[in-house]
């Protein structure tokens, strides 16, 4: 990452956005062109070699990109599922190899057989209607079963925006220092993963001197098999945008900077026409009800890339950079987009923030488990009978998840990667010793994380399952460190000789290459694959055992 780069991209602010522009250059044909390249290079006073460095680091922006028109999802969910090899030959029926790309993940785990065309999302048995699509003819609603267990934080009905944003009167009434204190009794956590508490976030970017500041709302939600993030952009929306608005009045913060993925074409939709209601409703802009409170949003389309979910990475994005992890110190909240004061959260994180501060501290705090207080979302894939998304109190048993809220499986299934890519490996036995908190997770070895549940069926093996996430992480890699970059290249081609040859791995090396993602890995990315190797050579060595010496 450099400074002068962030300061350079800086200059003309979110107004003229670089990585926007890039974005607009590529809407076409897929990448932009080395014409405009060059001129927004001059535009932005920065090298050629830095603007495609970025260009080609995004799945959406990169020269590979060019022509593509329909892109199938290869998420893990649908991996496990076996949907997408049929779905690939039903689509090459109406185009060729060369227009057929794809995405990860589109977040329509409930039902799999997902795939992106015209800037839209579909599922389920929408392919065969695919020449009723390609002619715009049809409109498909994404329906999945929502419902709450224990308290209804993020699942209550909107009462609208009137009713609703009494909660911003009131949090404007109070000082910034009241609303602070009652975060830190509420004890919300990040849940994006790291657990990390918000009030934390927030006094240290509140402490920070800074004319300009940002509140960034994370909605990379990039760890295939989660799509919380989605229902709360698509179903919730207010919640998120009234949380930033919030937190941007406690920091010092007039703007808000929503940075949506680029395979949520649905909630980059919704989310800019909630933003465009506030402003006809007066909610937004400068002294806002009067109080000398000024803020606004600016909506940032990703372009495809799963490590723009770490907080760094996605402000270099957002600058127009190549999305490479940043050395910490300094943190965002001292030095974030454009070297300005930023607070990075998670969208369920920030949608939190509104109940806490109409209800209090205590009452959020009361809700949950030890530090693990308030609610979470948990999403469950389509090898549940009731696949969807539930919100249960922290602290609820996972057995409550699986066999109540998602009335089991449809078939027999060996084990759950719960929590992302970067989750643990969770065997079906395991089910009644876990309750959904960061403890329990952390205590048995796994990480409760999103909260997405991705399930492991009989039938897949689970050496292909672990070459699948080496490859992924190979994929997805910045390349900034030795480490990810390379050890999750040769897990990867370890995995996949061992299955193809006689070739037989070697314990030792296997458990040197894991320590070596895990201590020497810059970011959670590749410090984060060794704990579901590690759950699988520990949980499954006999089915393992036959690709080892």
């Amino acid at each position: 990452m450099s400074s002068n780069l962030s300061e350079l991209s800086g200059r003309k602010g979110l107004k003229t956005n670089l990585f926007e522009e890039l974005g607009i250059a590529a809407k076409e044909s897929g990448t932009p062109s080395r014409e405009r390249i060059e001129e927004l290079a001059d535009e932005f006073l920065m090298g050629k070699a830095n603007i495609f460095g970025s260009t080609s680091f995004y799945d959406f922006l990169k020269e590979e990109n060019k022509g593509k028109k329909v892109f199938i999802c290869s998420g893990s969910s649908c991996m496990t599922a076996g949907t997408q090899d049929a779905l690939r030959e039903q689509l090459s029926l109406p185009f060729t190899d060369e227009e057929i790309g794809e995405m990860c993940c589109l977040g329509r785990c409930h039902e799999n057989n997902a795939f992106n065309y015209g800037g839209k999302n579909y599922s389920g048995n929408a392919v065969s209607e695919i020449e009723m699509i390609k002619s715009d003819r049809v409109v498909r609603d994404d329906e999945y079963n929502i419902a709450s267990f224990g308290t209804a934080v993020l699942t209550e009905t909107f009462p609208g925006i009137t009713e609703y944003y009494k909660i911003l009167s009131h949090s404007l009434s109070k000082t910034p220092e009241e609303l602070l204190r009652e975060l830190k009794i509420s004890g919300l956590r990040g849940r994006g993963g790291a657990g990390f508490p918000i009030a934390f976030k927030l006094e240290s970017c509140r402490s920070t001197e800074g004319l300009q500041k940002f509140i960034v709302c994370n909605a990379d939600e990039g760890d295939p098999g989660a799509y919380s993030d989605r229902y709360l952009m698509e179903k919730q929306p207010h919640s998120v945008l009234l949380g930033m608005m919030i937190a941007g009045y406690i920091v010092g913060a007039d703007t808000g900077v929503l940075y949506v993925r680029a395979e949520y074409p649905e909630s980059q939709n919704i989310l800019q026409a909630a933003v465009e209601d506030l402003v006809q409703q007066k909610l937004l802009g400068e002294n806002i009800l009067g109080t000398g409170f000024n803020f606004n949003f600016k909506l940032i389309k990703a372009m495809g890339a799963y490590i723009c979910g770490e907080e760094t990475a996605l402000l270099s994005s957002i600058e127009g950079q190549r999305p490479e992890v940043r050395i910490r110190p300094p943190y965002p909240t001292q030095k974030g987009l454009f070297n300005k004061p930023t607070v990075v959260n998670n969208v369920e994180t920030l949608a939190c923030i509104p109940y806490v501060i109409k209800n209090g501290g205590e009452q959020f705090s009361a809700i949950g488990k030890g530090k693990s207080t308030g609610t979470k979302l948990v999403s469950l894939d389509g090898f549940f009978n009731k696949p969807g998304i539930y919100e249960v109190d922290m602290g609820t048993p996972l057995s409550v998840v699986i066999n109540d809220l998602g009335a089991g499986f449809k078939e027999k299934i060996k084990a759950m990667h719960i929590g992302g890519p970067l989750g643990g490996l969770v065997p079906v036995d395991k089910i009644n010793d876990l309750t959904i908190d960061f403890e329990s997770f952390d205590a048995n070895g796994f990480l409760l994380g999103h909260a997405s549940v991705v399930c492991i069926p009989e039938k897949f093996p689970i050496i292909k399952y672990l070459e699948h996430l080496f490859q992924f992480t190979a994929h997805e890699s910045c390349g900034k460190c030795f480490p990810c970059r390379i050890g999750s290249t040769r897990g990867y081609e370890m995995l996949k000789k061992a299955q193809e040859s006689d070739y037989k791995m070697d314990r030792k090396l296997i458990d040197d290459l894991v320590e070596t993602l895990e201590i020497g890995s810059l970011c959670a990315l590749g410090g984060g694959l060794p704990l579901p190797v590690k759950n699988a050579l520990h949980y499954f060595d006999e089915e393992l055992s036959p690709y080892f010496k």
